[in-house]
């Protein structure tokens, strides 16, 4: 491990939110650098909420969200890398695949610096992806009481494994699972063909996705993004970056099949 680490400031507030409608509202950590700032989705349910990942689990998510929750929580895993499942272990419905079961349950992150975690082939593989990783640690600021040396990622305790075909039950909403692998081998989506509304993870936002990590499929990749083209979707939310629709969804999927053609 690094010895030595240069202090970094304190932030004010960890989470930021933006509701987008009366049920959905994105919560995210700006102080996370761009590359591990996942989209964290609150979905408010009749008899029970969703939470769609659940962040670095640097600060405690569940504070976060106390003003927006009457009621039972299931957190979801759309897959079990640490910028995903950070804050699972605050949930006590934990909901994942069962290829990420494992991940969910123990998180990747024993420390918020970048090279003790990736090391330089890690770095270099991001970089050639097409992320700047430019920074020495995950994080630009801290919250109050939580220390460079004090960080690990705390296990989870997943309740209940989801596969393809499977639904999540909110009572006035139901979201179908869908098995999306490439990205990592036990990626998923909700579906909510309702509202066309797809929660997508990993398996495809707008940036540069990544398909070389350990555990990727390239050709399981492929495989995923002929199918996103042939769903009738309205609208995406993905696992980072901003939200999209049906036009854009297709040209991130073509693009993807031609350059891995």
């Amino acid at each position: 491990m690094t010895s030595s680490h240069r202090p970094l400031p304190v932030a004010d507030r960890w989470f930021e939110r933006r509701a987008i409608s009366d049920q959905l509202t994105l919560l995210w950590e700006p102080h996370v650098i761009e590359l591990m700032r996942c989209n964290i989705w609150h979905v408010q349910g009749r008899n029970r909420d969703l939470v769609i990942d659940t962040g670095m689990g640097v600060a405690s998510l569940v504070d976060a969200m106390s003003d927006l929750v009457d009621k039972p929580v299931m957190a979801v895993a759309t897959h079990g890398h640490g910028d995903h499942v950070g804050g699972h272990h605050e949930f006590d419905e934990v909901l994942a695949h069962p290829a990420e079961s494992a991940d969910v349950a123990q998180p990747e992150l024993k420390s918020l610096h970048i090279r003790d975690e990736w090391g330089q082939a890690g770095i270099d593989g991001l970089t050639k992806s097409g992320y700047v990783v430019d920074s020495e640690y995950f994080v630009t600021a801290l919250p109050a009481g939580v220390t460079l040396e004090s960080f690990i990622q705390q296990e989870a305790v997943v309740t209940r494994e989801i596969d393809e075909g499977d639904v999540i039950d909110l009572g006035d909403r139901h979201f179908e699972v869908l098995h999306l692998p490439g990205h990592s081998p036990g990626s998923i989506g909700l579906w909510d063909p309702s509202s066309a509304t797809l929660f997508s993870g990993d398996a495809i936002y707008d940036g540069p996705l990544l398909d070389e990590l350990p555990g990727s499929d390239i050709a399981a990749y492929c495989t995923t993004m002929k199918r996103l083209l042939e769903l009738p979707v309205n609208v995406v939310h993905g696992g980072h970056d901003a939200s999209f629709g049906r036009d854009r969804l297709r040209e991130i999927a073509r693009r993807y099949l031609d350059k891995r053609a």
